[in-house]
């Protein structure tokens, strides 16, 4: 990752974090003790993504900050549907598409690495919350990002992985799933 997106997605990673950590919650969830994993899965998401995009996201996130809203309450309380869409953009849908099928191409080739994600319809849901939350700005640029990834024969969800066994230490995701077996 060049350094200009790399400083970009650590920006990103710090406010996702801080409004996470202040998500309203009935009982303090589990997931919270455990932040610098959520940052490294959070930092794999975003390196498929362009500089363009994650700039452009990086600005929903400070617009949100300035208004004092909180995307990740935002997006949490979509997943559980406590709260109407807040995007009607179709690109969602385009986007949720994509990455549902590549979802599940990680799925039936990494069968251990990915014993302990989200099933499908969870992968679904978080990720059409989450993308309720971006500005049309950001997801016109991300479906950008989609078709040339998809364009080029890749799988952003499977460079998320790859990213995760590399930072596990691993010289490669199939290194990763050997050595779960």
């Amino acid at each position: 990752m060049k350094d200009g997106k790399k400083r970009i997605v650590e920006r990103i990673v710090e406010i996702e974090a801080e409004m996470f950590l202040s998500v309203p919650a009935a009982s303090e969830p589990e997931c919270r003790s455990r932040i610098e994993d959520m940052k490294l899965h959070r930092r794999g998401q975003f390196a498929g993504w362009s500089e363009e995009t994650c700039s452009s996201y990086l600005e929903d996130l400070e617009r949100a900050e300035a208004s004092g809203k909180n995307l990740m309450t935002l997006k949490y309380a979509r997943m559980d549907d406590l709260i109407p869409p807040l995007s009607t953009n179709p690109v969602i849908g385009r986007i949720l598409d994509r990455f549902v099928d590549w979802q599940q191409q990680v799925i039936s080739r990494y069968p251990n690495i990915m014993r302990g994600a989200r099933d499908l319809n969870g992968f679904a849901a978080y990720l059409e919350g989450e993308l309720e939350t971006y500005s049309d700005r950001t997801l016109e640029l991300l479906w950008a990002d989609v078709e040339d990834c998809r364009r080029t024969g890749g799988n952003l969800s499977l460079e998320v992985y790859q990213l995760l066994a590399e930072q596990a230490g691993y010289d490669s995701i199939d290194e990763m799933e050997k050595s779960l077996q």
